[in-house]
């Protein structure tokens, strides 16, 4: 695993390393913040979980048919210019799966499925690694296609409060990742470089839009997926927020 030097540096893999003395420059200059998708830190599992108990025996298919649907609305209403939050976009999603599973969804089922959002807590490595991320010096923050309603309650349950200094929801900017209009935010948010400031990113999809962007990207790939062909090469992956923290913050030396 590759130290924070390593990567303060910009050192890659074979073959990522910039040509240009500008483009070394910029790479060698120390990150400053890290900024989080939401789900490297909220579980959604007890969710889908729900759905399970909900539906016995369709809560799988369920679960993978709206998280589909779930992204696939985003993309396309941002492709078709007709913005919508992702609370309004997931239970659209939620609506559409049921349907199409000949699923009875009552009022109250959507309504416990729409609540769990805004009731995630945080996977057991989180609240260690962003407070040993702040302890090392790094401001911390959200970057999530999450409205800031989910964002905020996720952080009140989890009792993070005092370690984001910035929660940034893409509906500000009313557009979704990977757009570099919604990637920008935590530039304009922290007033730094792009290359001061790292990604961390639960999904490939979006690990490959904030390479893209220019942002110093670590995929936290909790759920072991294979690297999407995006024509991107990622710089640095892991499976916990663990591994995170050990990539961007040097060991101490053993006494």
């Amino acid at each position: 695993m590759q130290s924070r030097r390593e990567f303060l540096n910009g050192i890659t893999a074979a073959g990522l390393l910039p040509a240009s003395s500008r483009a070394r420059r910029l790479n060698s200059m120390p990150i400053k913040a890290v900024v989080f998708d939401a789900f490297p830190i909220l579980d959604a599992r007890p969710v889908y979980s729900l759905g399970e108990r909900l539906f016995p025996e369709k809560g799988t298919e369920l679960a993978n048919l709206w998280r589909a649907r779930q992204f696939e609305y985003i993309w396309l209403r941002s492709l078709s210019g007709r913005y919508s939050d992702f609370l309004s976009v997931t239970a659209d999603a939620l609506v559409f799966a049921a349907r199409a599973l000949n699923l009875h969804l009552t009022a109250r089922k959507r309504s416990l499925l729409m609540d769990a959002w805004l009731q995630l807590t945080c996977w057991p490595d989180a609240p260690a690694a962003l407070q040993a991320l702040r302890n090392s010096g790094l401001r911390i923050g959200f970057l999530s296609n999450m409205t800031a309603k989910m964002l905020e309650a996720g952080i009140r349950s989890c009792g993070l409060r005092d370690l984001f200094e910035q929660v940034l929801s893409t509906d500000r900017v009313r557009v979704y990742k990977p757009d570099p209009r919604a990637y920008h935010m935590a530039i304009d948010a922290f007033r730094l470089r792009r290359q001061e400031i790292a990604f961390a990113a639960f999904a490939g999809w979006d690990a490959a839009g904030a390479e893209s962007f220019g942002y110093r990207t670590y995929w936290v790939n909790r759920q072991n997926q294979p690297a999407e062909e995006l024509g991107v090469a990622l710089r640095a992956t892991g499976t916990t927020l663990t591994d995170l923290v050990a990539y961007l913050v040097e060991p101490r030396t053993a006494q």
